[in-house]
């Protein structure tokens, strides 16, 4: 023990640790707490025991050389398929979607860790063809690598974690060193086919979605003519957030009209969980939460902007990304800016898995800033 703590004295120095990311982490966390427990108190010491959790394997990742860890990025990309696929073959079904692995002791959603795997295993894969990023045997590669897991999570069915996971995608080959001329004759055929696609998967009998997904557009297009089903959520999230004005009403409101008590959202701890935060603790608890990811997104950024290591830079880079859509696609469904689809808000709403692998990201990011200039 001794001679391991040596070891991590000689390797890292403790003025490098990033306790500013530390404590921005636990203190959306403590939020996430609070909050999920004012939302279902059954789930309150679940959430809290998923971040003591996160919390460790956060210390212990960040002491673990990332270059040791990408030297595996193969086998972190086949496992990443195999538990996909089992999935698909022995998941749990919950709500018509089958998402989750029984483990017996505990369940886990492995589509959360697939977006940690493909971070590692993409820097990895972008350093090593990174002088020829822009070739386009490198692109077809890459595009290729990813679409057997969106097309896994697509299957579950898994929509936004698809499309998120396909942003962060872009996102990593972009920070990799695509060139702006490709990116912008990608946008020039790829907005295009999005309108096209828009409008078909608007029509009766469309082949492209499930029924509800479809229906979920429609109620977001047309909220009045779907108010009593599936607008009712959102509708019912956008008046709560109203309702808390600047302070909101309080913690735990016991207000049997608010949006908890009342029913109206069905699993306030998860995707609505802003909603939550909007009535109990208004305009100001919604900004503060917000202020708090977007630093913790900036503090990403910032660490992989001082590192010199290609792999390192795609690494925050990734991190950051992660967060800051899955945020963005959360805080847009429960103000119904986007169409309701499930996707948690990062360290707060209720999800062991989420938390932990979040958390692992983290955990990265600062192993990254321990060693910034040791890879070059």
């Amino acid at each position: 023990m001794k001679f391991f703590i040596k070891k991590l004295k000689q390797q890292y120095h403790i003025q490098d640790y990033n306790f500013i990311l530390i404590a921005l982490v636990l203190a959306i966390s403590i939020v996430g707490i609070f909050v999920v427990g004012s939302a279902k108190d059954s789930y309150q010491f679940k959430q809290l025991l998923g971040v003591l959790i996160g919390f460790v394997a956060m210390v212990i990742v960040s002491l673990i050389d990332y270059e040791w860890i990408l030297k595996f990025y193969w086998l972190l990309y086949i496992v990443n398929l195999v538990l996909l696929v089992a999935v698909l073959l022995f998941g749990v079904e919950a709500n018509g979607a089958t998402r989750w692995l029984n483990l017996g002791f505990i369940q886990f959603q492995p589509s959360d860790l697939t977006k940690i795997l493909m971070i590692l295993f993409y820097a990895q894969f972008l350093k090593k063809r990174h002088r020829v990023i822009n070739d386009k045997w490198t692109i077809i590669q890459g595009v290729a690598l990813i679409l057997p897991s969106l097309a896994l999570i697509y299957e579950q069915p898994n929509l936004s974690n698809t499309i998120c996971l396909g942003l962060l995608f872009c996102v990593l080959m972009f920070v990799g060193g695509l060139s702006y001329k490709f990116i912008g004759t990608v946008l020039a055929i790829v907005v295009p086919i999005a309108v096209i696609l828009f409008v078909i998967v608007i029509q009766p009998n469309q082949p492209l979605l499930h029924g509800y997904q479809q229906n979920r557009i429609l109620a977001w297009l047309e909220p009045e003519k779907y108010e009593s089903d599936e607008a009712y959520q959102q509708l019912n999230s956008v008046m709560a957030i109203g309702s808390g004005q600047l302070t909101g009403k309080g913690y735990n409101s016991d207000a049997t009209t608010s949006v908890k008590n009342g029913n109206f959202i069905s699993e306030p701890q998860t995707d609505f969980i802003f909603a939550i935060i909007g009535e109990e603790l208004g305009f100001v608890g919604c900004c503060s939460v917000i202020i708090l990811l977007l630093l913790i997104v900036i503090s990403c950024i910032s660490v992989g902007m001082r590192t010199k290591d290609v792999s390192g830079k795609l690494i925050c880079s990734g991190v950051a990304a992660l967060i800051g859509i899955q945020s963005f696609i959360n805080i847009s469904v429960a103000t119904m800016l986007f169409p309701n689809t499930g996707i948690s808000l990062p360290f707060v709403s209720y999800g062991q898995t989420s938390v932990v692998c979040f958390y692992i990201g983290i955990g990265l990011v600062l192993n990254v800033g321990l060693q910034q200039n040791k890879y070059q």
